[in-house]
């Protein structure tokens, strides 16, 4: 791990050692090239700001190697810039400062469990323009949601996590079931932010669908049989689930389809 606070490099150490990992610390990008050349590692975890290579540019070079490790990024910086700069250079997680210790061991085993990622395409950087090109698999949703959560850090919590709910289920719906779990396929995906607003479009590469197809989405479930929608679910073999239509039409205060319906424009409105 690379981190320039000998505290923070410490605290971090002493917190993955204890869940079991063998953990090299150095105190910058440069040491954490050298130690790469040496020998070779499941996982790196980088601070952003530091002196001679920060983290982002060691990311950069770590992706010209032939077998380029995954990357955590730790960071103080929730600046919508640094988010976005993250994305584009393909960091497996992102976390923000002060976390969890349980958190930073659950992200490492994450990393270390994860599959090489398929990369996201950054379309748009702008703060309040994000456009992104994901690829189908449930991995890439969970990534994408954890950086697209810091860029609404400034938000109130209870809205965060509404929005952040209602963003993983829409995007999940539309890379299993438009995207049919292929990788190699991509889910458009634009987060905008205005004054008053925030708005997701989601755009899936299949070829729609229609409410009375869809008996496995609780949103389908007939009067007086809210379950109906799990048993289909099981029958099918399908994960636990099938909610996220409903909590979508409950929580946003526009929830808008084209009309094969593989786009969905969601948008909450920010008072107060």
């Amino acid at each position: 791990m690379a981190e320039d606070s000998p505290l923070v490099r410490e605290l971090v150490r002493d917190v993955l050692e204890k869940a079991g990992f063998t953990v090299t610390a150095v105190g910058d990008g440069v040491e954490a090239l050298d130690q790469l050349a040496r020998q070779s590692f499941a996982v790196v975890v980088s601070d952003v700001h530091m002196p001679r290579l920060d983290g982002l540019e060691l990311l950069a070079r770590l992706r010209s190697l032939p077998r380029s490790p995954p990357v955590v990024l730790l960071t103080a910086d929730d600046a919508p810039e640094t988010v976005l700069r993250a994305v584009r250079a393909q960091a497996l997680f992102y976390l923000p400062k002060p976390m969890a210790r349980e958190t930073l061991v659950q992200v490492v085993c994450a990393a270390m469990s994860a599959a090489p990622p398929q990369p996201i395409e950054v379309l748009s950087a702008e703060p309040h323009w994000v456009e992104l090109l994901v690829p189908c698999e449930r991995a890439a949703a969970e990534r994408i949601g954890g950086f697209l959560m810091q860029l609404k850090a400034d938000l109130a919590p209870d809205v965060r996590e509404s929005v952040g709910r209602v963003f993983r289920e829409l995007l999940l719906n539309a890379i299993e079931w438009g995207g049919q779990l292929d990788p190699s396929r991509r889910v458009r995906i634009a987060f905008l932010r205005g004054k008053g607003l925030l708005l997701y479009r989601i755009a899936d590469p299949g070829s729609g669908f229609r409410f009375r197809e869809i008996p496995h989405a609780a949103i389908s479930n007939p009067p007086g049989d809210p379950l109906a929608h799990a048993e289909v679910r099981q029958t099918k073999g399908l994960r636990a689930g099938g909610l996220g239509l409903m909590i979508a039409s409950a929580e946003a205060d526009e929830l808008l389809y084209n009309e094969a319906q593989n786009e969905v424009v969601f948008v909450r409105y920010l008072r107060g």
